[in-house]
This record gives C-alpha cells, structure tokens and sequence, in this order.
C-alpha cells in the first residue's frame, strides 16, 4: 500500500464519521490534505497521521475521540493490519505484511520511473547555474554550482516540471576585450596587459588561434585583437563545454550575451525593447539624462540606472532584457544559481521580476552558495591562480566530487577531505552507496547461479523487521524526491540514499536471499529477490538524479 492510496483509505474513513457528526456538510478535504508521517520508533506502526488533531474543533469533538473512530473506521479497510491512537490524537497505522511488501515488486515493475511524480506538474522552469566569463577555464568555485544545478533540474523533471538547464555566456563587455588583448599579447610575444589575464592557458590559446590564422600578426590592429578575441572565445567556450560534460552537467541553453545587444531589423535590441517594456509598466523614469528603475517599489534598497546619460546601457540593462527574455520563451519561474559574492544581486533580480509584472516571491528565486575547498589542492599549473575543475577530476572523479558536494546544503560552507572522498571503505558516503547498489547486484547475480529467480511472489512473508524497515524507506523515495524538488535541495536525496544504504546492509546481514546450505529453495527467498532488485532500482534512481553512476561491481 503506497502512501498515496493509504491517504485515500483515511479520507474513506473520514466521509461516514463526517456524515454523521455534521449532517449535510459536505467534506471539504481530499486525499493530498491528509500528512503521513514514518514514526521514529517503528514499534509504534508504518505510518501515523495528525488528521484528527487538525479536523478535532471543526468536528466538535476531541482529537483522542475523533481519532479512535478513525481507527475504527480504518480497520475496515484492505491492507490494514491496525490502527491505534497515540498521545494527544495520532492515529498509528501498521500495514498487513502483505499490503507493504506489494511494493517491492511496484518498484521492480516501474524501473526507472519510480520516484517520479507530479507536485511540479504545470510548471515551467529555467534555471540558469555557472555562466562563467569564457575568458578562462572553469575552476572550484564552478564545481558546486555545475553539480547543484543540474540535480536541481533531474529533480524537477522527474517531480513534473518542465525545467531547462541554461548557460548564460558572457560574451560581451570590457572582460571580452581584455580576453583579447591578453591573447593578442601572447600571439605577438609581449607581456600580458596590466589588465589583462594571466597564466598559461592565454598562451596556449594565442598558440591555437596563430595555427588556424597565421595570417593574424598581418592584419590591421583592429581586425587581430577582433580575431583574437573571438577566436580564442571559440577555443575557451569549447573547453568550458567539455569540463562540464566530463562533470556529467549538460546544459539545454547556452545563452550568448551578445544576444541581447545585437539589433533586430528595426534597428532596436533586445535591451532597447526592455527599457520600452518596463517603462510601459510604469516603473521607469528619466534624471538627470539618465533612465532609471523604480526598483524602491520591489524592495531594492535603490533606484537603478538602466541606461547612463552618455547612452551606454549598465549591466541591469542586459539583467533586465535577459530576465524578460526567458519569460518570453515560455518560462513562467527563473532560478539563478549565484556565488557567495554575488548576495548584492537578490533584491535586483527580484526587482526586474517585480518591474517587469511578475511576483518576485514566486516567479524568481536566487539561490547564493557558499564556498568549497578541498584540502591540498594545488593551484592550476595553466591557469596560476585557480584550482581548476579539470584537475579535480583528475584527482577525484566525477561520482566522488559530484556526490559530496551535492549532499550539504548549499548555503553551508564545505571543506572536503580528498583522502576520505578516495577511501573504498564506508566512511565514504559515495562509496557507501554505490556499494549498496553495487551489493544488489551481486545478490542477484549469486541468486541467479543458485537457480532463485522472481517466478514467485508472497509478500506476506517478508516479515522480518529489516525488510519492514527497508520497504519502509523504500516506500518514502517518491515523497523525498518531490519534497527535495519543491524546496531545491538536492541533498536530501543523497542523505536519504545512504540511510537507505544502511538499512539495505543490515537486511542482507540477517534475511538469505539464496537458501542456505542443504535447505530447500523456498518461496520466501524468490520473494527476497524481489526485494533486493527493488532496493537496487531506488539506489540507481536516486543516484541518477544525482548525476552519479550506479555500479554494478566494485
């Protein structure tokens, strides 16, 4: 009996006890309103639910009464073995074995799709993470966010939502030009610009960027720093590309900066349309010269220039047109996922929502990380200055930096320790995990050799309390996955994944899937198998949604 369906028996419960105590009220209440809870102590039941302490006054009676004739109601019904009432109005529920060991085979027969759900279902999402300048490799600071965002996205779309990964490519400004002229510095043997980029890399760059254009150092000093640069762009953006595919984080959208200032037939761009768009909300003024945001109507601590009294358009200009811009390709909610040092931009981004007639406390959220470090890593021998997200690949794999960054909140500072993320023991939560789904297969294999197969099905007989305790995790993993998609927390599946390992551990310790010695090959141990397959499909499930591979062997 999955949760959903036991919400559904208590509310059945509820209508006849309704009919009586409040004659011709209809119930105003469905199946979605009724909160299932695992209690702490699984002596006390599989499930418990406050619904009486909630619906007591409105009834016109006392949580305990009202609670004790939802037990005696609930009884009544298929695959429930009984219900009690606990302290000031629980109702504690215990599932017949066979009620909750059906789900072992539910899990098997979806495969990948259990976990899904539908509490994203409608909404549309664009969640934008990195957008690193391409004027140079991606480093630490990326690492968190590549991981975070993309899990963040798995888990709205496998909770309903239609959700989009999206690169915002810098690509335009002051930066670009002092990419150019370091590489142009490099290509013509000079020192790196005061202002420019240094290390490695930038020479390495200029190298490639003289092999495709020898001709480069020939042509007029306009057009070489215009080559470089966008030569150099193609050669630095490509690279940014295979580190994050090589991190497992593919993006749906890369959005170029450059977008926004190129101009459409008429002449405008899109920054030029945003500026019209905003001021027909009426929240735009001009000063002084200037044009400004009333962005003090959206909790902005001030008004913001959108375009200088000489012209140029600020940085909130091109926000702005980005912002209206994902709106208009059908995307009703943004997420920005921003470093620690970008906290200055949480109430500007809601004000362009709130200027451009959306909510800001709905169709924007601004997620700010905080730092990562990892100790004794060494600073990029290309780069000088950074640690490089290569490097760390190199140094500690995908699966192993992905999952530890991914199961802390992203609000708490991290320091990883690179010896315990290597260690093939279970004090590597990574390890520990994959283990477990790495042991599931095992099992199967070995049950495979000794003729178990899944011909048969009793789940009345998984009795034994690990297998009540693990199909009672097991049936929580859909409800983990949608809670962890509403509130934009990847780690509340890690952390579920290794408490499902621990309990998966400790059922293999005490319940024999293949017979044991002479004894006879039973129904119960073909049960088993069911089990420990499902257990292994919620394992590979939730750490797909982590970007994660699930072994097989290890």
């Amino acid at each position: 009996m999955s949760p959903e369906s036991l919400s559904a028996a208590l509310l059945a419960a509820l209508v006849p006890i309704a009919a009586s105590r409040r004659p011709g009220d209809e119930l105003s209440l469905t199946a979605s309103d009724i909160v299932l809870e695992r209690p702490r102590n699984r002596d006390h039941g599989d499930w418990a639910s406050n619904i009486a302490m909630r619906l007591a006054k409105q009834f016109g009676t006392s949580p305990r009464e009202l609670a004790q004739q939802i037990a005696d109601e609930l009884v009544k019904a298929d695959g429930i073995a009984s219900a009690e009432v606990a302290g000031p109005g629980f109702v504690n529920i215990r599932l017949e074995a066979g009620a909750a060991g059906a789900l072992a085979k539910a899990i098997v027969d979806a495969g990948e799709a259990y976990g899904t759900n539908d509490s994203q279902a409608g909404v549309s999402v664009n969640v934008e993470f990195v957008s690193a300048n391409p004027t140079g490799p991606l480093h630490i600071a990326h690492t968190r966010w590549a991981a975070l965002g993309d899990s963040i996205v798995r888990l709205l779309l496998a909770s309903g939502a239609t959700a989009a990964r999206e690169y915002y490519i810098n690509d335009a400004g002051a930066q670009m030009e002092r990419f150019g002229r370091s590489v142009l510095a490099a290509a013509k043997g000079e020192p790196t610009p005061e202002d420019g980029y240094p290390g490695q890399y930038i020479a390495e760059l200029a190298k490639r960027v003289l092999s495709e254009r020898p001709d480069l150092l020939d042509l007029p000093d306009d057009e070489q720093l215009a080559v470089a640069r966008d030569q150099a762009y193609v050669y630095q953006l490509a690279e940014i590309k295979n580190s994050l595919e090589r991190f497992n984080v593919p993006f749906d959208v890369w959005f170029s900066e450059r977008t926004l200032h190129a101009p459409a037939a008429d002449g405008s761009s899109l920054i030029d349309q945003a500026v019209d768009r905003l001021r027909a909300q009426g929240h735009v003024f001009d000063e002084d010269g200037a044009v400004w945001v009333r962005t003090t109507d959206f909790t902005d601590d001030k008004d913001r220039v959108i375009r200088r009294s000489n012209g140029e358009y600020t940085y909130f200009a091109a926000d702005a047109a980005y912002y209206l811009n994902k709106g208009d390709r059908g995307f009703q909610n943004k997420i920005y996922l921003l470093g620690a040092d970008h906290h200055g931009y949480v109430n500007r981004l809601k004000a362009v929502a709130g200027a451009a007639g959306d909510d800001p406390q709905k169709n924007i959220q601004v997620l700010i990380g905080q730092m990562v470090s990892i100790n004794g890593a060494r600073l990029s021998k290309r780069a000088g200055n950074i640690i490089e997200m290569d490097d760390l690949l190199d140094w500690l794999g995908t699966d192993a930096l992905r999952y530890s960054l991914e199961r802390s909140p992203a609000d708490s500072p991290l320091d990883l320790d690179p010896e315990l993320l290597q260690k093939r023991t279970n004090d590597n939560p990574v390890f520990y995990v994959q283990y477990a789904h790495a042991r599931t297969h095992n099992v199967a294999r070995n049950a495979a050799d000794s003729g178990v197969d899944r011909s048969e099905f009793a789940p009345e007989l998984l009795t034994h309390e690990t297998e009540g305790a693990l199909l009672g995790a097991l049936q929580e993993f859909p409800r983990i996955v949608g809670f962890a998609a509403e509130v934009r927390e990847p780690h509340r599946v890690a952390r579920y994944l290794e408490e499902l390992a621990g309990l998966y551990h400790r059922w293999y310790d005490n319940c024999r899937v293949i017979p044991k010695g002479d004894d006879p090959l039973e129904t119960v141990h073909r049960t088993r198998l069911w089990l420990n397959d499902a257990t292994g499909q919620v394992l590979r499930n939730g750490l797909e949604l982590l970007g994660v591979s699930a072994p097989e062997r290890m």
